[in-house]
């Protein structure tokens, strides 16, 4: 056999290998296609908890306890609920003004899975929220002693009425750990819709949302079951 018949040999053998392999890995793209194409539209339900914010309420003197009901629709849209209690007890160091609230919150919105292989264990979402609470507050004040007559006036609301809505951007990832449970976490930007200060204005703390103001920044470390 001349070597030039032998290079041509070598070569048709490649070119023949390599036209097997091309519908070989069609067919398993293919494959691979059609049982994502499996994956329902509703896939199932996770609830979860933030203990981001009972960390908070140890370490500080507000926070929030907060739980989500979370619906997978084919790995892709995640619509969820969320549900909470924020909690308050606070002094100023400097007025000795004294403020307590404790008051229920919910928000609703969907998350979306942007990555490009949805189906993986690995999942990294974008979403919105719309949030709102209506809560009561209490307030006092030790009171000024009047250095002429030595009498003390306290200074005591209670039960001081508002409202607050706000919307939220989401960014978060979420892993499968084991079985059903899933890590996660997530950055949040809120930005106030509406509200309502009640007769005294200056509400300090806001279940759900934080220290009072136009807009703030939190977030959330999930622990998440599959059901």
């Amino acid at each position: 056999m001349t070597p030039r018949k032998s290079i041509f040999t070598y070569i048709s053998s490649i070119a023949i290998s390599l036209l097997l392999l091309v519908p070989a890995t069609a067919n398993a793209k293919n494959e691979n296609e059609t049982k994502n194409d499996t994956i329902p539209f509703f896939n199932g339900l996770a609830v979860s908890v933030d203990v981001v914010g009972p960390v908070q309420m140890l370490m500080s003197d507000h926070g929030q306890y907060e739980a989500a009901l979370r619906i997978n629709l084919k790995d892709k849209y995640f619509p969820i609920f969320e549900l909470g209690l924020g909690k308050a007890d606070h002094e100023n160091d400097l007025t000795n003004i004294s403020y307590k609230t404790s008051a229920p919150y919910a928000k609703i919105g969907i998350d979306f899975n942007v990555l490009k292989n949805k189906h993986d264990i690995y999942r990294l979402f974008a979403g919105v929220r719309y949030a709102f609470t209506s809560f009561k507050y209490d307030l006092s004040h030790p009171g000024m002693t009047d250095p002429v007559w030595g009498e003390s006036a306290p200074f005591e609301a209670s039960g001081v009425k508002c409202s607050y809505q706000w919307f939220e951007a989401v960014i978060g990832v979420d892993a499968k750990m084991w079985g059903p449970i899933h890590l996660g976490w997530s950055v949040r930007y809120r930005s106030r819709l509406s509200h309502d200060d009640g007769a005294l204005g200056n509400t300090w703390y806001v279940p759900g949302f934080g220290k009072s103001g136009s807009s703030n920044i939190g977030g959330t470390f999930n622990v998440c079951i599959d059901i």
